[in-house]
């Protein structure tokens, strides 16, 4: 009989090393990854691995991955130059808030996960797309169309785990110069390097065609314009269709509103009587039912009181993540949608400033 010596079994830590690491190995490769930009170049200076670990191009794509919540707003009063607000001093900022590093003034279009859409105020007007932490930017060829003096554009970039490059769209829905009442749209793509007029038009009465540039959002790719008459225009970037969403949630009856992404989910946020509404869009074929539906184009899904902190003539300048910023002339306030609390912000921007949400990314362009 055979009494050869018993296999022997391979320690627990081959099997997942990983318990064993040390303390500052788990926060380097587990924690770093979703902090901002911030306190990143801060902790540079914590040891040699650390500062090796965040330099690379690598740890930079995995921290744009998994860095996504909106840590500061740029905003832009009426012909100066752009600031930023941050939610959290310490952890999140930018080395230069005033865009210097573009070679010419600009006006601050939009924004998307790390990146900055701006448009030259003189000259051609081009559009920029730049990470504002990294100083890395890009102009963008000229446009086939003319988007007008303030353009209804969109950035839109999704960082990817099989993209290195910063690989993002800019959406312009512009009106038709071949037809009255008409918006046309026109896609540039950093893949294709070009710009492309959209063969879809959409046709609307005059009423419902006069978009708001600044407050437009994507969604799932989806792309979601406000009206005047507080209708939506959405359009489809892959099915390449438009469609009119009629009588969106207007806070029931709050004087100030916007689009924002929270949960995952297109909303409208407003304030009225010092109260946040937040409402999700909820069934977008409600529109096509019979009136007899129960089906709700929107639910109410957050409910905030603010109290004595702000009057009632405030007004939301942003709401995305479980993030809102309420604007009492040059008070600022910022609330949390999951922990109800609250924190006052700088001041500084004047009533007609344009604010655009900003998440500290490393994004490489």
């Amino acid at each position: 009989m055979d009494r050869g010596k018993r296999p022997i079994k391979a320690p627990l830590g081959a099997s997942n090393n990983k318990i064993y690491m040390d303390l500052k190995d788990i926060i380097r490769e587990q924690a770093l990854p979703f902090l901002p930009a911030k306190s990143l170049f801060r902790f540079r200076g914590v040891c040699r691995d650390w500062k090796l670990q965040i330099s690379t191009p690598f740890f930079a794509h995995n921290q744009s991955i998994s860095c996504r919540s909106v840590m500061g707003l740029f905003f832009q009063n009426p012909g100066g130059p752009p600031s930023f607000i941050s939610v959290d001093p310490k952890s999140c900022g930018i080395p230069d808030p005033t865009l210097n590093f573009l070679p010419v003034p600009i006006d601050i279009r939009d924004s998307s996960n790390g990146l900055l859409c701006c448009q030259g105020r003189t000259g051609d007007r081009a559009y920029y797309v730049c990470n504002p932490v990294t100083k890395q930017w890009k102009k963008i060829p000229k446009q086939n169309a003319d988007h007008g003096p303030d353009p209804a554009i969109v950035l839109v970039f999704e960082p990817s785990l099989l993209n290195f490059e910063a690989e993002y769209k800019l959406i312009c829905a512009f009106p038709s110069t071949d037809f009255d009442d008409a918006v046309e749209f026109e896609i540039y793509s950093s893949a294709d390097g070009s710009w492309k007029v959209s063969g879809e038009i959409f046709f609307s009465n005059s009423r419902h065609a006069k978009l708001i540039p600044r407050l437009g959002v994507q969604v799932n790719g989806v792309v979601y314009w406000q009206t005047q008459q507080h209708s939506l225009l959405a359009f489809d970037l892959k099915k390449d269709r438009a469609r009119l969403l009629q009588s969106y949630a207007y806070g029931y009856g709050g004087s100030s509103g916007g689009l924002a992404v929270v949960e995952g989910k297109l909303c409208t946020v407003s304030v009225h009587a010092r109260t946040i509404v937040v409402s999700a869009l909820s069934n977008v074929f409600s529109n096509t039912m019979e009136m007899t539906s129960s089906a709700r184009l929107w639910v109410e899904r957050h409910r905030i009181q603010l109290g004595g902190e702000v009057s009632e003539r405030a007004t939301v300048v942003f709401a995305g993540g479980d993030v809102v910023v309420v604007k009492d002339d040059e008070k600022m306030v910022c609330y949390d949608l999951k922990s109800k609390e609250s924190k006052s912000l700088v001041r500084g921007a004047e009533y007609h400033a344009r604010f655009v949400p900003y998440v500290n990314s490393l994004a490489y362009m």
